[in-house]
């Protein structure tokens, strides 16, 4: 099964505001939930179905979408709330399998095939949790249920909000091949024109075409997409969370900035969130990039390769700074960002002649550091000249 919430953060949003006395249910009225227009992240995060009814979009400026709806109602993102609802779910979830995917926030795979109960039948167990989570959590979802799990997926996404669809083996022909190719997973807008050119229009049409040929075209990403237009997928429902192939973090500035020590300053920040994440994973990294976006919309990136992994944030920062120098040209900038990439296990890691005493010392703080953070949140002990980025709003050049 696949498990989606509908309209999942103005849902949670919704619930939470009636739990705490609201009058108005924000999913009957013309409503999104969106950023701060004054921080420029002002972006329709999620929509009521009134407001798609206006013809808002997701990821649409608030400012055009106030231009569709001047009624329009925007809330601001609680991420702390989502977290909670999400984790609901997942209890709920927990109930009727220990084979569960946490695809996404708001999403879930999950394997019932050796936990179906005597006497009950894949569906039972599906209209059992959407009633549940209805009337236990307050908000809806929509199942798919299928043998697989890009079936299960694309069944999910058949109409919508608060349904149940199936997508057997013997109902792909009727249910998934008269879609438009757009509707099949993995398949995006660069690989639509070049599919249609083809004369694939339907999901039905990539699944009838020779298979060598749509891979001699595409490449592995043919073999794959072929494959699921026939309703082929092979992987199973992983219930171990997997270890990130890169952690990073950006943000956009509340106003342009050319003053590179306080271009530093949010650097520092972004760093220091990103090995915070690095080191609770227990990993290292051998690889810092550095992004920016001018006030212009142009993208620059650039990245170092360290001789030694590390986890420390005084190292990476440091390095991060040189990538930002080489980058930086002097032009307004609007964002900032930092990935480390390359990310393998200490215990993978030999014994190096660059882990002096002073390295194991920065190690013992960095620790200390994050120990406070996990006892008392992340934000009770900064480094100095650390700064928060949602309190960035005061630059003065």
């Amino acid at each position: 099964m696949h498990v989606d919430v509908n309209n999942a953060f103005l849902s949670w949003t919704a619930v939470e505001m009636l739990k705490n006395g609201a009058e108005v249910d924000i999913r009957t009225i013309p409503a999104v939930i969106g950023g701060d227009e004054e921080k420029r992240k002002g972006i329709v995060l999620a929509k009521s179905n009134p407001a798609k009814k206006y013809g808002i979009k997701t990821a649409e400026p608030i400012y055009f979408a106030k231009q569709k709806c001047p009624n329009l109602e925007i809330y601001p993102s609680n991420f702390k709330i989502y977290r909670k609802y999400s984790n609901d779910l997942y209890n709920i979830l927990c109930e009727y399998t220990n084979k569960i995917e946490r695809f996404s926030i708001d999403e879930c795979f999950l394997d019932i095939t050796n936990f179906l109960p005597s006497g009950k039948k894949d569906l039972d167990i599906a209209y059992e949790i959407h009633s549940r989570v209805r009337q236990e959590l307050g908000f809806t979802v929509n199942i798919g249920v299928a043998p697989n799990k890009l079936l299960a997926k694309m069944a999910s996404d058949f109409e919508k909000p608060d349904k149940i669809h199936t997508l057997y083996e013997a109902e792909i022909p009727t249910k998934m091949w008269p879609l438009p190719i757009s509707d099949l997973f993995m398949v995006g807008k660069k690989s639509i024109p070049k599919l249609e050119q083809l004369g694939i229009k339907t999901i039905g049409d990539l699944a009838s075409r020779n298979k060598q040929d749509i891979e001699k075209l595409f490449g592995k990403f043919g073999k794959t997409i072929w494959e699921y237009a026939n309703g082929i997928d092979l992987s199973e429902v992983n219930s171990e969370p997997e270890e990130p192939k890169c952690i990073g973090n950006s943000a956009t500035l509340p106003k342009d900035l050319n003053n590179i020590e306080k271009i530093e300053e949010v650097l520092l920040a972004l760093t220091e969130q990103t090995t915070y994440r690095l080191r609770k994973h227990n990993l290292l990294t051998s690889t810092i990039g550095v992004q920016i976006r001018t006030s212009e919309f142009k993208n620059f990136s650039h990245q170092k390769t360290l001789l030694t992994p590390t986890d420390s944030t005084k190292i990476i920062y440091e390095t991060a700074k040189e990538v930002l120098k080489e980058l930086y040209k002097g032009q307004p900038i609007r964002l900032i960002g930092i990935k480390v990439d390359k990310l393998t296990s200490p215990n993978a890691q030999q014994i190096s002649l660059f882990d002096t005493p002073k390295n194991e010392k920065q190690q013992k703080l960095d620790k200390a550091l994050d120990n406070i953070k996990e006892k008392y949140g992340y934000n009770s002990v900064t480094r100095a000249g650390q700064m928060q980025i949602d309190k960035m709003m005061d630059f003065k050049d």
